[in-house]
């Protein structure tokens, strides 16, 4: 494997859970692939095929049961919050925190100086299009606005990773349309490396550089395709259809 310029690097990495009756199950099953710096990578399979327990490998949450996970050249012992982020499903913001707070908590933990996180945080609220709403607090906002205010959480920090668990799943289709677009845009301009766990096809098309597929479970990779569609992009564009129709049958291959 050619490791130049990777900032991801898994190496034969295979995890297993232990069940509460002793059984073992067999998660992912001698995984390797790199992601390159400034990349944009999205995972896409099956239910069940251990897309999030790669993340949790790569954050440094979970140890392989065998192989290695690498990152910045160094094997991953532990978690690294000054260098991965983590964005999730649900928006975990601190409902007490309005949503600059929640912006700037981070900020806040690392001793930043109050005036200094409260231009940072103000900075990316602006970015994900949430200037005017900085003073109100999760209740008072939409889900759509809350998955902005955990973007926003996720980026103010700079981290050199930024890893993604399914960030708009819980929201409508225009919804994750308009915000796909919006975290295309802000990738565009600042470039963190990307890795992006995902069920809808074409959301994986639009956003990638590259797609890595996996089987079901236990989670081996099927096949990596390469979105050569010049950005930016058009949901409408024939050949990101082209791409949707080959994801899709390599999922529906790897499921039989």
């Amino acid at each position: 494997m050619d490791n130049s310029g990777s900032v991801i690097i898994l190496e034969d990495v295979s995890k297993k859970f232990k069940t509460k009756s002793g059984e073992d199950i067999l998660a992912l099953d001698s995984v390797s692939f790199k992601v390159k710096h400034g990349e944009f990578v999205s995972i896409i399979g099956p239910s069940g095929c251990g897309k999030s327990t790669l993340l949790s490998l790569i954050a440094g949450l979970e140890m392989p049961s065998k192989g290695n996970v690498y990152v910045d050249g160094e094997k991953v012992t532990g978690p690294n919050p000054s260098k991965i982020s983590l964005m999730f499903q649900e928006h975990t913001l601190l409902p007490w925190r309005t949503l600059l707070s929640n912006v700037e908590f981070g900020l806040e933990i690392r001793g930043i100086p109050k005036e200094e996180r409260k231009e940072k945080a103000m900075k990316f609220l602006e970015l994900v299009g949430l200037k005017g709403f900085e003073n109100k607090y999760p209740r008072e906002v939409s889900g759509g606005m809350k998955q902005r205010a955990s973007l926003a959480r996720s980026l103010v920090l700079d981290p050199e990773i930024i890893l993604m668990d399914e960030p708009f799943g819980a929201l409508d289709e225009q919804n994750r349309i308009i915000l796909g677009r919006e975290l295309t845009n802000i990738w565009l301009k600042i470039r963190n490396t990307v890795v992006f766990v995902t069920h809808s096809i074409r959301e994986a098309a639009y956003l990638s550089d590259r797609v890595i597929i996996f089987t079901k479970r236990p989670g081996r990779v099927a096949k990596e395709i390469v979105i050569d569609v010049p950005r930016p992009r058009d949901f409408g564009d024939d050949k990101l259809a082209r791409v949707e129709k080959e994801i899709f049958e390599q999922i529906f291959d790897s499921k039989q």
